[in-house]
């Protein structure tokens, strides 16, 4: 048997990580008793890989035998679980790596735990316009849609849509600079107005936004980040996890407060 004394932790993750099927051999024998028929079918690898692979776990006390079959201990199944969450870490990690850094920060109250289980769309040199399709995906699936922060980058490419929607009885209320309200009007401005006019749309101006945009939709809510040197959306992040939704409601209100809406009558400054 393998004592703390001749195995490190770090000697243990080594031996896990070096293999992919050890890990998945692992994790499935948290799940269920496993014959070396199963485990050779869910791995690919040989018999004799799964041999010593076997003998390595039993070494470890990470797993028990009764008769053709292996089953993780208590200690098999608690390392297992913790190898698979540090797995999904660094897959979160890796995903995040190029665009982390047009993210809000902790000083916001975000945390990177907050988008682990996210959808992340990047921009990509063939397709460019990748976080622009999923950001309008998104607004084919709701009724009530909220914005802070949002820029042209984004907005623009998808106006018609976000009009259409809005026309057709979408709720939105759009929290902007007053030059991104000013390029969107002007481009269109009969279709601007008919969203005003419909009562569904509200726009609120506000100089002091934040250097990231806030989605809320009746199911997700999204961040976007723009690269500041070329003015290009380069990720919309989108998730449904409750500690995202909450963060994103307090950090709308915080915004929203004390801003007055922009009338169809307003010129935008």
């Amino acid at each position: 048997m393998l004592t703390s004394a001749t195995n490190s932790p770090i000697d243990d993750v080594e031996f896990l990580a070096r293999s992919d099927h050890r890990v998945t051999a692992l994790a499935a024998l948290a799940r269920r008793p496993q014959s070396r028929a199963d485990l050779r079918a869910m791995t690919g690898v040989s018999q004799s890989t799964i041999g010593r692979t076997l003998r390595a776990f039993e070494d470890r006390c990470w797993i028990t035998r009764e008769g053709r079959h292996y089953e993780a201990t208590q200690l098999g199944a608690f390392v297992a679980a913790g190898m698979q969450e540090l797995l999904d870490r660094l897959e979160t990690e890796q995903t995040l790596r190029d665009v982390w850094q047009l993210l809000p920060d902790e000083a916001d109250g975000f945390t990177i735990e907050m988008v682990s289980d996210a959808v992340v769309t990047v921009a990509a040199a063939d397709d460019p316009y990748r976080p622009v399709n999923r950001f309008t995906s998104l607004l084919r699936e709701t009724d009530r849609f909220r914005v802070v922060g949002f820029d042209v980058a984004l907005l623009e490419p998808c106006r018609d849509e976000l009009c259409q929607r809005i026309v057709a009885g979408m709720h939105a209320e759009i929290i902007a600079s007053p030059s991104v309200a000013n390029y969107i009007r002007s481009t269109d401005p009969e279709q601007f107005a008919s969203a005003l006019e419909n009562g569904n749309l509200t726009v609120r101006l506000r100089d002091d936004l934040p250097p990231y945009g806030v989605g809320i939709f009746d199911d997700r809510v999204a961040i976007s980040g723009t690269d500041p040197t070329s003015g290009t959306v380069q990720t919309l992040i989108d998730t449904d996890d409750p500690a995202a939704r909450e963060w994103a409601e307090s950090t709308y209100e915080s915004y929203r407060r004390e801003i007055p809406t922009l009338s169809l009558e307003t010129p935008v400054a």
